[in-house]
């Protein structure tokens, strides 16, 4: 799966109609709304949308027939492989009539035009962790998760160690919980957050 750098737009003018297509990267519903909110333009009938966080998705044809835009939109945005992922679409009307499936092309259409043209990022699952040690392996710790590309987010210490808050690729997940168990001859203790 794969997600947008930044935020990209596109226009296509159709029986002169002009359709243009904002696309850009969310995390989440509310970031989703806030984007729609921001991009649509207020002064026009017709400001179609579409949305995808992982299984969570949203559409609007706002105002053009059913099935017209906002399928179509998603359409586009599934047809690229693409997660986290908004699109507007803003139709200015040109005075002719596209039908149905000239509507649900032109929408579609812009819409994948835009998100072809967009820089694409991978997006790579990470699981959130803690990880609870003693002084003596904390160094040796963080240098070898550091090795393997793991993040460490915040570091606390207590009275005979540190625990650190860490986000691990989901494919090196077993990798990792491993290493930190070698490494700590089986001492440090490993807590995965939801």
């Amino acid at each position: 799966m794969f997600t947008l750098q930044r935020i990209e737009t596109s226009t296509q003018e159709i029986k002169k109609s002009r359709f243009l297509a904002i696309a850009g990267p969310i995390e989440d519903e509310p970031s989703a709304k806030t984007f729609i909110a921001a991009h649509s333009d207020t002064a026009v009938n017709h400001n179609c949308w579409a949305w995808r966080v992982g299984q969570s998705y949203r559409f609007s044809d706002d105002g053009e027939p059913s099935g017209t835009a906002g399928k179509p939109i998603l359409a586009a945005i599934d047809g690229q492989s693409l997660d986290r992922v908004a699109v507007v679409v803003t139709r200015w009307f040109g005075g002719i009539l596209l039908g149905s499936g000239g509507l649900v092309r032109a929408y579609g259409g812009t819409a994948a035009l835009c998100l072809r043209a967009a820089e694409k990022i991978e997006l790579i699952e990470r699981q959130r962790a803690e990880i609870a040690c003693d002084f003596a392996d904390l160094a040796l710790i963080k240098a070898r998760l550091a090795a393997r590309g793991v993040s460490i987010a915040s570091e606390s210490f207590t009275g005979t160690g540190a625990v650190l808050s860490v986000e691990i690729r989901q494919d090196a997940l077993d990798d990792v919980l491993a290493l930190v168990s070698d490494l700590s001859r089986g001492k440090a203790l490993v807590t995965l957050c939801d």
